[in-house]
């Protein structure tokens, strides 16, 4: 079955046409929301490609409905809609980029597939929050978790590494570091996700490249009582705050660059960015109780060394260690701690697309 992969990012949509066996017979990409005149180039690009006999698109959240894949009909399109204000960031891109699909290949059956879904297994210890039951069961107000599309392939290729062929996630603890501009961990426990670092909305858990990541919720309620408005606490903790807030830039490369020249205001977001990354993987131990692979995925965790090397010597105390050559040649998929550590450490390319591609077919039935 051919499917025609879509996943909407904060600064572009990237559409992948997968065939039966996963090999990607063609990749187009195009900003998000762009100019008229980009969006009906590139729409036009993906309209000549093959016909898929199926459409994925990566949604970032699906409620407590949506726990997996879903053919979408004009019914759960407006429930999707009614999720936007869950992932304002997100959401509304996946509901443009399916009307986009839908103007090219009109006929075509289109399947939603959902970060949230992998963090569906979070125990009730885990997803429940210590607040009123009105809220809980009113608002569905718990721990959703997101990235589950690359935490679960990222799970799944490393069980294929460590056993050299199929995947067999049995008795294997894993701690994934899905780490791009935004970032998250997962615990994952023969194969089911079992806790994670954001929660109910995106904005939890690490420091990332716009949004702080864990905070004391008083701040923004002190905020809202002194007269800062709530849309601006809004737009100020997705958009202006983590790394951008404390260097002026949330490009990883550039901090790094900055702070090998010395520049201090670098120095020290990248400390507090690594002391938070730090604290929060050993939290996903103590949820596994115990570490058989650390697992680094996400275009900061596939491409930087330095990230890679100071989590791991953070672990150290749990038996994890890095070849250093190999972690400074990595390219790919690719295992880069020495063969008798007591904690392998992977590096896997990020393939949401052929998460999506694999949930697609599920639903489909091919």
């Amino acid at each position: 079955m051919r499917i025609l992969t879509v996943n909407p990012g904060s600064s572009s949509v990237k559409f992948s046409l997968v065939e039966a066996d996963d090999t990607v017979r063609s990749h187009v990409e195009m900003p998000t929301g762009g100019a008229d005149r980009e969006a009906e180039r590139v729409l036009a690009s993906v309209a000549r490609l093959p016909r898929p006999d199926a459409v994925g698109i990566r949604f970032v959240h699906g409620g407590r409905d949506f726990t997996r894949p879903v053919l979408i009909d004009e019914e759960v399109t407006e429930r999707l809609r009614g999720l936007t204000g869950l992932a304002p960031l997100h959401q509304p891109l996946s509901l443009y980029a399916l009307g986009e699909v839908r103007r090219a290949f009109p006929d075509v059956p289109a399947v939603a597939c959902f970060d949230t879904a992998f963090h569906a297994t979070l125990p009730e210890a885990a997803a429940t929050y210590a607040l009123p039951a009105e809220w809980r069961e009113r608002f569905g107000v718990r721990r959703y978790g997101f990235h589950g599309l690359s935490h679960a392939y990222a799970a799944r290729r490393t069980g294929e590494l460590l056993n050299g062929g199929p995947a067999d996630l049995t008795g294997l603890r894993l701690v994934v570091c899905h780490l791009g501009s935004g970032a998250s961990l997962s615990a994952v426990a023969d194969g089911r996700s079992v806790d994670t670092t954001m929660g109910f909305t995106p904005l939890d858990g690490l420091v990332m490249a716009t949004r702080a990541g864990g905070i004391d919720p008083g701040i923004p309620m002190w905020l809202l009582a002194h007269g800062v408005p709530a849309e601006e606490i809004r737009d100020a903790l997705e958009h202006r705050s983590g790394l951008r807030a404390l260097t002026g830039t949330g490009d990883m490369r550039a901090l790094r660059s900055r702070a090998a020249a010395g520049d201090e205001a670098a120095v020290s977001a990248l400390a507090v960015y690594h002391h938070r990354l730090r604290g929060c993987a050993a939290a996903m131990t103590a949820a596994l109780g115990g570490l058989d692979a650390l697992v680094f995925t996400g275009g900061v965790g596939e491409h930087d060394p330095e990230v890679r090397r100071r989590l791991v010597g953070g672990l150290a105390y749990l038996g994890a260690r890095i070849d250093p050559e190999r972690n400074a040649a990595a390219r790919g998929d690719t295992v880069i701690s020495p063969p008798d550590a007591a904690v392998a450490t992977v590096v896997v390319t990020a393939r949401e697309d052929l998460e999506i591609a694999t949930g697609t077919r599920s639903v489909m039935g091919g």
